[in-house]
């Protein structure tokens, strides 16, 4: 089967590798571009809580921390890999709802560091404080490959590839880019149980059977 990953080209050798390993031809597509924006430097110091929700959130938050926070959350395991040293809670449901059902309370003083635009769930639960680190802009690729299945690594990809009026099947990495899915009337082949490369590989050999 060919599948078509949608990802940046720089994130995007694990997952083909492993979906080669599994007799797929694989093309490359990006659909979205990831541009840093925000503080270059961010104090994380005094902070209870500092929450991240996604791996380029991640490195880009350690690659500007200054100091350390009580404690960190990171939502997905892709997330959590992607810190320093491991996280002191990764809820088992991977979207800020499952983040608030398990983060202690009070919660105290929390930094929410993740993209320009991002859901405001855990700054309004929260009264957190947020900081933008990076933009995702979505492309509108001239050609895109034909393939038989597509993957879809977020919500913002999911909206990017519902423009280009195909009906191809997708793959889901979770909840959110699932209902993105959805909503712009793609069809979900599989949704990750896990949101990291790991889930997309099972969801891709669930969705080819």
């Amino acid at each position: 089967m060919r599948v078509v990953v949608t990802r940046p080209h720089e994130q995007a050798a694990p997952l083909v590798e492993r979906l080669e390993e599994l007799g797929h031809e694989v093309a490359v597509c990006p659909l979205i571009s990831i541009e840093p924006v925000g503080p270059e430097e961010i104090d994380v110091s005094g902070y209870d809580w500092v929450v991240v929700t996604s791996a380029n959130g991640a490195r880009e938050l350690v690659n500007r921390m200054n100091g350390r926070p009580e404690r960190f959350a990171a939502i997905g395991l892709a997330t959590a890999a992607a810190l320093p040293h491991e996280p002191d809670l990764v809820p088992k449901v991977s979207t800020q709802e499952g983040l608030l059902a398990e983060l202690p309370r009070p919660a105290g003083r929390v930094l929410f560091a993740g993209a320009e635009g991002a859901r405001r769930l855990l700054v309004d639960e929260l009264g957190a404080d947020f900081v933008p680190l990076y933009r995702t802009e979505e492309l509108r690729p001239e050609g895109f490959p034909v393939g038989e299945l597509v993957v879809l690594a977020s919500a913002s990809a999911a909206r990017a590839y519902a423009a280009l009026g195909s009906s191809v099947p997708v793959v889901s990495i979770g909840p959110e880019t699932t209902a993105a899915a959805e909503r712009a009337g793609l069809s979900v082949a599989a949704e990750a149980r896990t949101h990291d490369v790991d889930g997309l590989v099972d969801a891709v050999r669930e969705a080819t059977g």
